[in-house]
């Protein structure tokens, strides 16, 4: 069992998913670091936000992304090698 089907599309498939989902999730995870970061340093004085604040925000928001994501790329994924 090597984990393919028939046509052996199932990992190429699964692989291109899981690619663009953790890319797609690191890409709002540094838009977010960028944001905050901004915020923090724009504000004179007493920032807003902590380093454990954003670093726990990062987390939060990445792993909302990957369950987002996850559910989302597959099928545009298959989509597109069904065009093929």
């Amino acid at each position: 069992m090597s984990g393919k089907d028939t046509s052996g599309k199932s990992i190429s498939k699964g692989k291109y998913a899981l690619i663009a989902s953790l890319a797609s999730s690191l890409a709002l995870v540094i838009l977010f670091a960028v944001l905050a970061v901004a915020v923090n340093s724009s504000r004179g004085g007493m920032p807003p936000y902590t380093q454990v604040d954003i670093i726990a925000g990062m987390v939060f928001v990445f792993v909302l992304s990957m369950i987002v994501s996850a559910s989302v790329w597959p099928g545009i994924v298959e989509k597109k090698m069904k065009n093929r």
